[in-house]
């Protein structure tokens, strides 16, 4: 699962990708080029299973991030954003809602909402321009035939276009299971899931600035960063009134937004985090471990994460009854920790 990083110059894009992959960004990087980085997701219920196993190795989910190129209220030809934008899952906007005389904006005012509906103009205007290109083409291949696949692709375009001329984005626009194939190599931007987030001052920290908005401050995030001690950092957060870094706010967010969840397997080797969708039945997610516990599945074994934590042991659950077996039709819960029964 990818990422895209998105917004206008100057709101702090290269600091917010710096800061969640620890990837610096190259002062000779071209405008047009695309960067990518992974984001380890800081996950308390890892933490506390790898304090309880001990075990040799510790690993996290993980967010895969594309920095794009700076999005610019200009002509469709120098959208350098688009393409790396279309091949992401999920558009994370970064809004920047901070003041500072050292940091010019480009149009030469801090104003988040402006700046938002730009964005989100020139995110219908690709889509529009993608609509069009694509009906043309049709109408090109229609003068020998059309088959019913372009029939269909044909009516669900007039459909995106009359929404996106509304001002509409294509999320908006409900489709059957047949329909989504019939589009889905087309990668409308406007169809991609959202996150908006708000680059904001020291003193706007914690605010809540309405349903689904995310707040963080790129420099306080910095700060804390650079502060190696655990003890300062944590007198620090105190200080400023932070509980949790945002930035693992933004990460469990984006998680999340993706439709994702995690599991996990923990033992003396390894305790792990594991991706998957939520729905997904325990084949499936064994299947993340190994395609053979996936093909020869047999049974799960699984432990409720608080009530591991409760019981203390592998063995406290097994003598309060609560360890569960299931088939492969059972569907896992976020927290499940799993060991999976299978023939190779």
């Amino acid at each position: 699962m990818k990422i895209a990083i998105l917004g206008l110059a100057q709101t702090g894009k290269k600091t917010l990708f710096t800061l969640l992959t620890g990837r610096p960004v190259p002062a000779t990087r071209k405008p047009e080029e695309a960067l990518e980085g992974v984001a380890l997701i800081h996950d308390s219920r890892v933490d506390a299973l790898s304090d309880l196993y001990q075990p040799k190795k510790t690993t996290y989910a993980e967010n895969q991030f594309v920095l794009c190129p700076d999005i610019t209220a200009s002509s469709s030809t120098s959208r350098l954003w688009m393409d790396p934008a279309r091949r992401c899952d999920l558009l994370c906007l970064l809004i920047r809602a901070f003041d500072s005389p050292d940091i010019f904006h480009p149009s030469g005012s801090v104003d988040p909402e402006r700046d938002r509906s730009l964005i989100e103009t020139e995110l219908l205007l690709a889509d529009m321009q993608l609509v069009e290109t694509r009906l043309q083409r049709l109408a090109k291949e229609k003068k020998t035939s059309q088959t019913s696949a372009q029939a269909i692709e044909e009516e669900i375009l007039h459909r995106f276009n009359a929404a996106l001329e509304d001002g509409k984005f294509l999320t908006t626009v409900a489709l059957e299971a047949d329909e989504e194939q019939a589009i889905k190599s087309l990668d409308f931007v406007t169809r991609t899931p959202l996150i908006v987030a708000y680059n904001v001052s020291e003193d706007d920290i914690g605010k809540d600035l309405g349903p689904e908005l995310l707040t963080i401050s790129c420099e306080i995030e910095s700060e804390i960063a650079a502060i190696e001690d655990e003890e300062e950092r944590a007198e620090f957060m105190a200080e400023m009134g932070i509980t949790q870094p945002s930035l693992d706010r933004i990460n469990i967010a984006l998680y999340d937004a993706l439709g994702l969840m995690s599991f996990y397997t923990s033992g003396a080797d390894e305790c792990r985090a594991w991706t998957i969708r939520k729905g997904s039945s325990a084949p499936v997610a064994g299947g993340k471990i190994h395609s053979d516990i996936e093909r020869g599945f047999i049974r799960a074994e699984v432990m409720k994460y608080d009530d591991l934590m409760a019981a203390g042991s592998e063995q406290g659950v097994k003598q309060a009854g609560k360890m569960q077996l299931h088939g492969k039709d059972y569907v896992i819960e976020d927290g499940d920790i799993c060991h999976f029964l299978f023939n190779v």
